[in-house]
């Protein structure tokens, strides 16, 4: 059987907005909207999305990414890192107007479908290519109250990589799957001795159905501490 070919990816029906979407997106369901369009085409032509994502791009990817709002204060400064396709960043952005985001991704081929999305919907939101421990990119992405990342990497390396964007008191916000939620106890303390505080996970998005996840939220304190002993 033929591998299918560019058009045949960019001709797939585009999946429509559930029910939910209009309560969680409100006046932004049409940017919303167009964006699932452009994961459904070029995200799917450009190999950041499966061709098979395509029917449960809503459900799976852009509400599931969207639940998370609840847990992001007011306001705040969010960084998305190895945001890839714009996920949880874009939906996040989108629900929430209030934030200040910032897209981080080091390959050129996300950071140009990023930067086509950006121009599409005309959000004020920043892209920066690089990856989140690179000192160029702490630099450009300046202060920071939020850094948001969905499968990207287990939590204690996500922590590696993203403490020199995070100040003390700053959170880092996780979606994970059911099997890293229920890791994340026997995970504290080494969490805690690479500096963070308030390690918990959290049920977001309950009322959205096969959307609702879970993330890990956690603080950055201002100092690390020693690994607890388990004896």
């Amino acid at each position: 059987m033929s591998e299918p070919d560019e058009t045949e990816f960019r001709n797939q029906p585009v999946p429509e907005a559930p029910e939910q979407a209009t309560a969680v997106f409100g006046t932004a369901l049409d940017a919303v909207t167009r964006y699932v369009a452009m994961l459904a085409g070029d995200g799917v032509v450009r190999g950041l999305i499966g061709p098979r994502e395509v029917p449960r791009l809503w459900e799976r990817h852009v509400l599931n990414s969207a639940a998370l709002a609840e847990a992001v204060p007011a306001g705040a400064r969010v960084v998305d890192v190895g945001s890839g396709a714009g996920l949880p960043g874009i939906p996040l952005g989108l629900a929430r107007p209030d934030l200040t985001l910032t897209l981080v991704e080091p390959m050129a081929r996300r950071v140009e479908f990023l930067s086509d999305v950006v121009a599409a919907l005309g959000t004020p939101w920043r892209i920066v290519r690089g990856r989140a421990e690179e000192r160029s990119v702490v630099r450009a992405v300046g202060p920071v109250d939020v850094v948001t990342a969905r499968a990207v990497a287990p939590l204690p390396r996500l922590v590696g990589w993203c403490r020199g964007l995070l100040p003390p008191g700053a959170q880092l916000i996780a979606l994970v799957g059911a099997r890293a939620a229920a890791e994340v106890p026997d995970l504290v303390p080494e969490l805690e001795a690479a500096g963070m505080r308030d390690v918990h996970t959290r049920a977001v998005g309950v009322e959205l159905g096969s959307a609702a996840t879970t993330v890990v939220v956690m603080t950055r304190g201002s100092t690390a501490r020693s690994p607890r002993s388990t004896g």
